[in-house]
């Protein structure tokens, strides 16, 4: 199916009223973009901040008379901030995403590769993985920073836990690289079905749960590559899922929240100077004989 975009730039006090007037004008859907690259890296909860320069698309059939919609606007927004209609190349949009998420490799024996990709390195330690809906691939620097980690690491017979499985990537490298027992943690269903889906689909079994659901058996490993601020809320709670001496591995942390993150921890964890890359950071610990 082809389309159009009307395309407008605005501010953020003004982008969901053209949100709504776009959407009662017959868009199929309406964007926001940052029109002036100012990242928000953290909202606090229950929060949508935009940022302070907006873009605003909106998608329409390219069926629709672009003066209609001008007409619609004209009546619906006072002072309608300029736009310009562009067309939309009609593309397979799966299958293009899919022709750029290639194998990856992390470390010496880890390779994360696409399920509909044949994997590069045979004898490694491959992850064949299907993100679907959940978050997850191994290409931001986050999850890079884990999975070099746990490359490294031995993990023969250890009980590990991934708080914040998302696609379930930490979860199966951790369970293919020898782990005997691994939970995968999320507060989304989606992300829990992902990594059901993933597990089976590397021949391993991972126990996933929603965090009311979570056993309370204290682990061997913990990792957790969420954000910071639900980390510092978390300290207390991961404090108990890990054994005296459990190793931990934080990740999803800026490198300008790291030393407030990893004091969150002091009381429970020897901690470690972060790992950064590309301004993320990665914080381990290890935690105190009780």
């Amino acid at each position: 199916m082809a389309w159009i975009q009307f395309i407008c730039n605005t501010t953020s006090d003004k982008a969901d009223a053209l949100s709504d007037a776009f959407s009662e004008c017959g868009a199929a859907a309406v964007t926001f973009e940052d029109d002036a690259d100012q990242p928000i890296y953290e909202p606090d909860l229950g929060t949508t901040p935009l940022w302070t320069a907006t873009r605003v698309v909106a998608l329409f059939d390219a069926e629709t008379n672009p003066d209609d919609v001008d007409k619609m606007l004209s009546t619906l927004v006072n002072d309608m901030p300029p736009y310009r209609v562009e067309a939309v190349e009609d593309k397979d949009w799966e299958r293009e995403w899919m022709d750029n998420f290639h194998p990856i490799q992390f470390g010496e024996r880890l390779w994360i590769c696409p399920s509909w990709h044949t994997p590069p390195a045979p004898d490694a330690v491959n992850i064949l993985l299907d993100p679907g809906l959940a978050f997850g691939t191994g290409t931001h620097p986050t999850t890079a920073l884990c999975l070099n980690w746990l490359d490294q690491a031995d993990l023969k017979g250890k009980y590990v836990i991934d708080y914040g499985c998302g696609s379930g990537i930490l979860a199966i490298a951790a369970a293919l690289l020898g782990a005997e027992r691994v939970i995968g943690v999320d507060t989304d269903p989606q992300a829990l079905e992902a990594t059901r889906a993933n597990a089976a689909r590397n021949g391993v079994e991972i126990e996933a749960y929603l965090p009311g659901d979570c056993p309370d058996e204290p682990c061997d490993l913990l990792l957790a590559n969420i954000l910071a601020g639900p980390l510092q809320t978390l300290a207390p709670r991961f404090a108990n899922l890990a054994k005296p001496s459990a190793e931990l591995v934080l990740s999803g942390i800026l490198e300008v929240q790291a030393q407030e993150v990893s004091d969150s921890y002091a009381a429970w964890f020897d901690m470690q100077a972060p790992t950064i890359k590309e301004d993320w950071t990665r914080l381990n610990g290890t935690r105190h004989a009780r």
